[in-house]
C-alpha cells in the first residue's frame, strides 16, 4: 500500500479542524451570537429618562419597572445579569432599533398598537397603564376638552398627544420635545399647560424629590395602554420564550415584588398583571 506523504502545511489543516470539533461549546451559546439561541450578550432596548420605569442613574446604573422586567426576561433566556447591555432606544427610534438589529428586544413602555404591530411583533402585555395629565399642582383640568387652546406637550413618536388631539381637544396646541424630561421643564417653566402620556410615566416623574408638590396628575385615564416587549417582525420564537418568562414572572410574585419596589414610592395605583399572550390594542 502506498503511503501519502503529510505535509506541514495539510498537518496544520488537519490540526485545526480536529481543535475546531474538540472545542465546541457544550453549553448551547455561540460566542458573539445574540437572539433566542442564547449567545455571549444579549443587547435590550430601555429608556433612560423615565424614573421609576427605565432610568440610568449618575453612577451608571438602571433602575425601573422595565428594568426589572428585562432583566427577568434576560434571565429566563439563558442570561447573566452582567451579559445584558442596556441601549437607549427613544420612542422615535424602537421600531428602526429592531428592524436593523439593533437591539434583541425593547421593554420601553412600548404600548401595543395595530399600527406598530405592522412593523414590530410583541410579547405580552405586561403591563396596563392608562393614558394621562401631568398638570401644574394649582391648575385644574378636570376632563380632555379642557386642553382646547392650551400647550400640550409630548414626546416625538408617542401617540399620546395624537389621541389627545383626535379624542378629547382638537384645539390643543401640540409641543412635541425629544424627551419627557424637556416637557417636564417646559410644564415648570410654564412654556406649556400640561404633559400628557402614560400614568405609570408621570407617576414617576411626580415623585421625585425635586419635583414633589410642584405637579399632580389629572386622573383622567383617557386610554389603555398595554406595554409590550417588542422584537424584530417575523421572530415568532423569541415572542414565544419572553411570554414564558413573563407568564413565569407573574406567577412566581416577582412581577408583583417589582411594581411595589417601582411603583410604591409614587403611591401608583397599578392594575393587576394582564393576561400574557393577550396582544390586544
Amino acid at each position: 500500500m502506498k503511503l501519502r506523504k503529510v505535509t506541514a502545511a495539510s498537518a496544520t489543516v488537519l490540526a485545526l479542524a480536529l481543535s475546531a470539533t474538540a472545542c465546541g461549546s457544550d453549553n448551547g451559546k455561540d460566542s458573539g451570537s445574540t437572539g433566542t439561541s442564547g449567545g455571549d450578550k444579549i443587547t435590550v432596548g430601555i429608556k433612560y429618562d423615565q424614573p421609576g420605569l427605565g432610568l440610568k442613574t449618575p453612577d451608571g446604573k438602571f433602575t425601573g419597572f422595565d428594568v426589572d422586567v428585562a432583566k427577568y426576561v434576560a434571565k429566563e433566556l439563558g442570561y447573566d445579569e452582567k451579559d445584558i447591555e442596556f441601549k437607549e432606544t427613544k420612542s422615535a427610534d424602537r421600531e428602526t432599533a429592531l428592524a436593523r438589529g439593533d437591539v434583541d428586544f425593547i421593554a420601553a413602555t412600548y404600548s401595543i398598537t395595530d399600527e406598530r404591530k405592522q412593523k414590530v411583533d410583541f410579547a405580552g402585555p405586561y403591563l396596563l397603564a392608562h393614558q394621562d395629565l401631568l398638570i401644574r399642582a394649582d391648575d385644574n383640568i378636570s376632563k380632555g376638552d379642557d386642553l382646547n387652546g392650551k400647550k400640550l406637550c409630548s414626546v416625538t413618536g408617542s401617540t399620546s398627544a395624537q389621541n389627545v388631539k383626535k379624542d378629547f381637544a382638537p384645539k390643543a396646541q401640540l409641543k412635541q420635545y425629544g424627551t419627557y424630561s424637556q416637557c417636564l421643564g417646559a410644564l415648570q417653566s410654564g412654556a406649556v399647560d400640561a404633559l400628557t402620556t402614560d400614568d405609570s410615566i408621570l407617576a414617576g416623574y411626580a415623585s421625585q424629590d425635586q419635583y414633589k408638590g410642584k405637579f399632580k396628575i389629572a386622573g383622567l385615564k383617557l386610554s389603555n395602554e398595554n406595554y409590550g416587549i417588542g422584537v424584530k417582525k417575523g421572530d415568532a420564537e423569541m415572542v414565544k420564550k419572553i411570554n414564558a418568562a413573563l407568564e413565569k414572572m407573574v406567577q412566581d410574585k416577582s412581577w408583583d415584588a417589582a411594581v411595589t419596589a417601582n411603583f410604591g414610592p409614587a403611591n401608583y395605583q397599578n392594575e393587576p398583571a394582564p393576561k400574557i399572550g393577550n396582544i390586544v390594542k
